[in-house]
């Protein structure tokens, strides 16, 4: 029988792969509004988030994660999530899918930075050579290209502080991304019923409906929010941190040769020299966390 680490290699193979490709999807729905694909894919996946928890008789968890003070740390949450689907989705439809892959390469990186800034967290001299690293490579992409690397960052820093809120949060993360869609599907619904209605623009104008293709694919972004999640859930309680950080990479990789292969958005020769120094970076910080991974596994002498 396979271990129960092997599984959770699978799962997270599975899970980085869908997040890696997911620029194929919404490359489909390059005609849909970023707002209209957003809306649906918030409102669909509260819908299907809650069928989950009442199937798996998790409804009640949703209580705790509702009161005051939880909600408002989720609601605050749910706009940074926001922010980073609006930014990636809004960059695979204006070709700037390898700026996309560039922000969430970044992302691990400054998730350290934060970590010492706000929970004080210690950096080891191998993580300080990383940031530096990545911190010279956005000053130069900055520089080279005579405009800060907006989308890069506004990716990075949206999904960083997401993972800060989260972080502080003692609700499994299935509940708690579950009440993120649910604070903001009613502003979805909203604004899909004014599409038809003509409070948004002219009288049905919205894409839901009117082609098979773009229908099935809005409906679909709910389980490309879900599945991915569930099986990130799955592999993290089954494998190391330092696993996980490393095979996390595989996720913008994978984005990286989507956006230059296949929708043919080409790296420009600044972001030729960028990508190795942070490629190196990642090396850096991986080795640091599988040091300190193995340091903890270690037995007591």
């Amino acid at each position: 029988m396979m271990s129960e680490a092997g599984k959770g290699v699978i799962a997270m193979v599975v899970c980085c792969t869908m997040w890696g490709l997911s620029g194929l999807f919404f490359a489909v729905l390059r005609e849909v509004p970023v707002i209209e694909v957003l809306a649906h894919r918030t409102l669909w996946s509260a819908i299907l988030f809650l069928i989950i928890l009442a199937l798996t008789g998790r409804l009640a968890a949703l209580r705790e994660a509702l009161r005051p003070r939880s909600l408002m740390i989720i609601a605050l949450a749910a706009i940074f999530i926001s922010g980073n689907w609006f930014t990636y989705v809004w960059a695979i439809q204006h070709n700037h899918a390898v700026e996309a892959s560039f922000g969430y390469y970044i992302f691990p990186l400054l998730s350290v930075l934060l970590g010492v800034l706000v929970l004080r967290e210690r950096l080891g001299r191998l993580q300080l050579a990383a940031i530096a690293l990545v911190t010279l490579a956005v000053l130069y992409m900055g520089i080279a290209e005579g405009h800060a690397p907006v989308i890069p960052l506004v990716i990075a820093v949206t999904f960083g502080l997401y993972g800060l809120i989260k972080k502080q949060l003692r609700t499994e993360p299935l509940v708690t991304v579950t009440v993120e869609v649910l604070v903001l599907a009613p502003i979805s619904a909203v604004y899909l019923l004014g599409l038809e209605l003509g409070w948004c623009g002219p009288a049905h104008s919205g894409h839901f409906g009117r082609d098979a293709t773009e229908t099935a694919f809005l409906l679909l972004s709910a389980g490309m929010t879900a599945v991915p999640l569930m099986l990130f859930s799955y592999a993290a309680q089954r494998l190391r941190l330092a696993t996980v950080g490393l095979m996390q990479y595989l996720n913008p990789s994978l984005q990286l040769f989507v956006a230059v292969l296949v929708l043919q958005d080409p790296l420009s020769q600044v972001q030729m020299v960028v990508l190795p120094l942070i490629w190196v970076a990642l090396a850096l910080y991986s080795v640091a966390g599988f040091r300190a991974g193995a340091r903890k596994s270690a037995p007591a002498p």
